[in-house]
């Protein structure tokens, strides 16, 4: 912003010599154009002849004119170039920048739609210490994002690759349109098969769609709104409590999942035999199997099965205790 204001100060300076000149020379007799021509001439140091002959006071003005004109020239020249080469040059450094920033990223989350859906997405993973690379075509709101960009088309490969997919864990296709989502999905999917991958829609006749093409979650934030406004309404001190327990950083307690890996020591064993709450202190709340099926409070004689994704609650060192025990 220095730059821009010593540009615009040099400009009106010039702008200011030259409405003097020109006036300084009507007031000597010439005509408007002519002493506007004389100005732009004298400023310039072309070298061109007088328009009208110049008498002593001509003369005096024009060596006053030479000397202020042609250093306001000068130095408004000399920061309009100054102006030009820094700013690309920072504009390309600042890309460099933020491609070995991208680079050097492992297990990211690729959002792609720098919206209000999609900032809110990058806040809530930010604050879980998930590394996050944003995708969007407008430059004005890649500008920004204060997380690593890659302005382009989310769906062109070059753009996905540039974001580093091939190193990445998820992504979420929320840009505006279902179709734009589709296109995103099935790249992505093609470029990472392992990738998680989350779309947003817009239309309940597309979700099925998304599924068939690559996404493994499809959400409908206009009707996940509405539930959870409803559930405000039916059941109010559950869904504070479930929004404290997922959202709130400062909470003891959290929900957690954990995978059980094939050759997990819990692979085979009961809930009873694993003992996981005398172990970790964490309660198991589900089990979701390798089919996405979920058996909610399981009894004491469920199985424990490789695949299985347990559902726990407890505080931080109780789930990790739990990933540790699941050889997750």
């Amino acid at each position: 912003m220095s730059h821009w204001r010593r540009l615009g100060g040099a400009l009106v300076a010039l702008v200011a010599v030259v409405t003097i000149g020109t006036i300084g020379y009507v007031l000597l007799g010439f005509s408007l154009l002519d002493a506007f021509y004389q100005t732009i001439t004298t400023v310039a140091t072309v070298g061109y002849r007088e328009v009208e002959p110049l008498d002593s006071t001509g003369k005096l003005f024009t060596s006053a004119l030479i000397l202020v004109g042609v250093g306001t020239t000068l130095y408004a020249l000399s920061v309009l170039i100054e102006t030009v080469i820094e700013g690309r040059l920072q504009d390309l450094l600042g890309r460099r920048r933020m491609t070995r920033t991208i680079e050097n990223l492992r297990d990211h989350v690729i959002i792609c739609g720098w919206g209000r859906v999609g900032r809110s997405i990058a806040d809530e993973l930010d604050g879980s210490d998930r590394s996050v690379v944003v995708v969007d075509s407008d430059p004005a709101r890649a500008a920004s994002c204060p997380y690593p960009v890659v302005e382009g088309d989310a769906t062109e490969d070059v753009t996905l690759i540039q974001a580093g997919i091939a190193r990445a864990t998820a992504l979420v296709a929320a840009v505006n349109g279902d179709a734009e989502n589709l296109f995103v999905t099935i790249n992505a999917r093609a470029l990472n098969p392992d990738l998680f991958i989350v779309s947003r829609v817009r239309s309940d006749s597309h979700e099925d769609k998304l599924r068939r093409v690559g996404a493994d979650r499809v959400v409908n934030p206009q009707s996940i709104g509405g539930a959870r406004i409803a559930a405000f309404v039916l059941q109010p001190n559950v869904a504070a409590f479930v929004d404290v327990v997922m959202h709130e950083r400062n909470l003891e307690f959290r929900l957690g999942e954990i995978d059980v890996p094939a050759g997990s020591p819990l692979d085979g064993t009961t809930l009873r035999e694993a003992h996981i709450r005398d172990q970790t202190g964490a309660l198991v709340l589900a089990l979701r199997d390798s089919n996405g099926m979920f058996t909610t409070n399981p009894s004491p004689e469920t199985a424990i099965r490789a695949g299985h994704v347990l559902i726990a609650i407890g505080t931080e060192r109780q789930l990790a205790a739990l990933g540790t025990l699941a050889g997750a």
